[in-house]
């Protein structure tokens, strides 16, 4: 059994690939790219905006140690002698806390300039991009592994992420479902999509089922 997604207008971008464009691969793979990551401006921007107020609050810091008044949380002069005698703490804790702060420094970098990651997909198909949502791929799933198991679709749940489907599927009370049935009609359906990256089914068959479903 095989069946072409159908997807809401929303949920999927599709570009005409014209034949005569010698140069659309470039522009394909451009697209696909955009529809399927994000930028992580936000990120960017609360690092920026943290590391902002730090630096307003030492500079603040500062100003009223001069000025002899009472510090907002912390001395300057009293934070300097608590680092230096952290300096004087065993050198394996010290290495052990420089090289755990820099990789959680060098983890935000990467996170905040990296692209992130769309919940969607690229389908196989000719002379045209088609990006789909996890969403739309899962409600197509949950409707064909329905009629495999021969239950009501509200009995199927189905999550997909970047590389994996789970099917969750409760059978009716005193019917039972061939879970190889099931799954090879999931693998058909996934095989059929051609999607990008490759996605793999996981169906679990709940113990007990539902009376009257």
């Amino acid at each position: 059994m095989s069946t072409t997604l159908t997807a809401p207008s929303e949920s999927t971008a599709i570009v005409d690939r014209p034949a005569e464009a010698p140069s659309f691969d470039t522009v394909y793979r451009r697209i696909v790219r955009r529809e399927t990551h994000s930028p992580r401006s936000l990120l960017a921007i609360t690092l920026a905006a943290l590391l902002i107020l730090v630096f307003l609050w030492i500079g603040t810091e500062i100003v009223i140690a001069e000025l002899g008044a009472p510090a907002l949380l912390v001395n300057p002069d009293d934070a300097l002698a608590s680092a230096v005698s952290l300096a004087e703490a065993p050198a394996a804790i010290v290495a052990a806390a420089g090289i755990g702060i820099a990789l959680v420094g060098l983890l935000l970098v990467i996170a905040a300039l990296a692209p992130g990651r769309r919940a969607r997909h690229v389908l196989n198909a000719d002379r045209a991009a088609v990006v789909v949502d996890n969403e739309v791929i899962a409600s197509a799933l949950a409707r064909h592994t329905a009629y495999a198991g021969n239950v009501d679709p509200d009995n199927v749940t189905v999550s997909v992420s970047h590389t994996r489907a789970v099917i969750d599927l409760s059978p009716t009370s005193g019917v039972p479902v061939d879970r190889s049935v099931v799954t090879e009609v999931v693998d058909e359906q996934l095989e059929s999509y051609g999607l990008r990256p490759r996605v793999s089914a996981r169906v679990r068959i709940a113990e007990n089922g539902r009376i009257g479903a």
